[in-house]
């Protein structure tokens, strides 16, 4: 290459870097990443002015990390999630949707939308393999929750949880009990179960009459040894005076007046 073609060259090369550079800088600045740092399947959108994360049929077996934290619709429904851990959306301030259904959601920890109660206003975990979720997984959280089509063990934990929480429009028909202590629930909305059976105050009068069970078994064991007690005093006592009454009788009265006032 001759001397006067690399001088035209360089300029030209060095301008292309420069702009790389500069593109890579604003990517960074605006809270995006390159593509290539997305797991496969996962891309950044824009949808009716708010900014969107789509990560949908993506073969996802966690929540992914390095999402773009001003995103405000999150897609990452059709995966195989098995569980949410604590803090799984702590760094998404911004989000308004959510959308966790047709995963393997089996399991939600604690705090595990934390961070997230003071925008987010829908959330769908439906058709997933949710059975029993505590209340304090759902703490101070206002969105609107798709808990439909999973299998839910229905009992005192699942009436807390639907309490505690705003059930999305039209989802509440497919909160059903796949399982139930009570045969004739399986198979039933929950809500309609709920109209006539209180699980919790069922629960209660179990655990009342469990402590009562207890209680009385406790008093019959002291009642028993305290008869047995006596009892085997006044055997004591017997004894001691069939065996005075062989004495002689001088030293009988000795011992029999000595005997009864210990007795007494």
């Amino acid at each position: 290459m001759t001397a006067a073609r690399w001088v035209l060259l360089c300029p030209i090369t060095m301008g292309l870097l420069l702009q790389s550079l500069l593109l890579l800088l604003l990517l960074l600045g605006s809270g995006l990443h390159p593509a290539s740092a997305f797991p496969k399947g996962c891309y950044p959108s824009e949808e009716e002015g708010l900014k969107t994360f789509r990560c949908s049929n993506a073969q996802l077996t966690e929540v992914p990390r390095d999402i773009p934290n001003d995103t405000n619709k999150l897609y990452l429904d059709s995966n195989q999630i098995p569980f949410l851990p604590r803090d799984a959306f702590r760094d998404l301030p911004l989000l308004l949707e959510l959308d966790l259904s047709h995963n393997a959601i089996a399991r939600v920890e604690s705090g595990a939308f934390q961070g997230l109660a003071e925008h987010l206003h829908s959330l769908d975990l439906s058709s997933n393999r949710l059975v029993s979720v505590s209340k304090d997984a759902f703490s101070n959280l206002k969105a609107k929750v798709n808990l439909s089509n999973n299998p839910w063990l229905c009992d005192c934990r699942l009436q807390e949880l639907i309490r505690a929480v705003q059930l999305a429009a039209d989802s509440s028909g497919g909160i059903v009990c796949d399982s139930s202590m009570q045969e004739e629930h399986v198979g039933k909305a929950f809500l309609q179960v709920i109209a006539d059976t209180d699980f919790c105050n069922v629960y209660k009068k179990t655990t009342d009459i469990a402590m009562l069970v207890t209680m009385f078994g406790w008093f019959a064991m002291v009642i028993s040894y305290l008869v047995y007690y006596v009892r085997q005093n006044q055997e004591d006592a017997r004894r001691h005076l069939e065996y005075l009454k062989s004495l002689p009788s001088k030293q009988r009265r000795s011992e029999e007046s000595s005997t009864i006032s210990t007795v007494v």
